[in-house]
């Protein structure tokens, strides 16, 4: 039996160009499988399903059916809350539908294997793509990773060096390129998109989220 990850497509965009069909079926580690094997017994399965057309409901109900398999959801654009929905509904990993096809199948080989994405056979989707396919600046997604710590506005301005009107501005941005301004919703989406943690030594630990996002940060 051929030890190579099964990868099931949902929803294969016709935009997504022939390259990323030829390299993943060239990938001697990886082979293309129909629904009838989704629950067959044997290598991992990973399910590599395009949003919108791919709803958080649909995932669900995959879940569901085959608990086993690794959800990767491919997607143009996503707010915090859409990316919280689908984390919900049970998918493991997230990729931008913009990345490399040689980017999206050694992510499908980290999912399956339980690596980190970024030790898959080759370099995956760096922070700052998922960043950017959010709509984000590098400023703002530098921001956010501070903010999702549980920063304020003039602790955050004191770290970068810049004004704390400056952060005050980009944390707007935040609130509507993400459509919302809850830290436990910063927190995932911040972990979803890769965003490296702020390491012991260079801030302060996290406050509780569930005190924290009822709370009026001080400017």
């Amino acid at each position: 039996m051929s030890d190579a990850v099964r990868v099931l497509i949902i929803n294969e965009p016709s935009d997504l160009g022939a390259a990323f069909r030829a390299t993943l079926e060239h990938s001697p580690a990886l082979r293309t499988v129909g629904e009838e094997e989704l629950e067959d017994a044997g290598t991992t399965c990973v399910v590599l399903a395009f949003a919108p057309e791919y709803g958080p409901d649909a995932v669900a109900a995959l879940r569901e059916r085959a608990p086993d398999a690794r959800i990767l959801v491919a997607f143009k654009a996503a707010d915090a809350a859409e990316i919280g929905r689908f984390a919900t509904a049970g998918a493991d990993a997230f990729v931008a539908r913009g990345s490399t096809p040689q980017d999206i199948c050694a992510t499908i080989l980290a999912l399956a294997h339980g690596l980190p994405l970024h030790e898959g056979e080759a370099e995956a989707p760096a922070p700052e793509a998922a960043a950017e396919s959010l709509g984000l600046t590098p400023r703002e997604a530098e921001v956010l990773r501070f903010l999702s710590a549980g920063f304020s506005n003039k602790e955050v301005a004191r770290r970068l060096t810049v004004s704390v009107r400056t952060v005050e501005t980009h944390r707007l941005n935040l609130r509507r390129k993400t459509k919302t301004g809850r830290l436990k919703d910063l927190v995932q989406l911040a972990r979803q998109i890769g965003l490296a943690p702020v390491l012991e030594g260079e801030a302060r630990p996290l406050r509780r989220i569930a005190h924290e996002a009822h709370r009026v940060v001080p400017h």
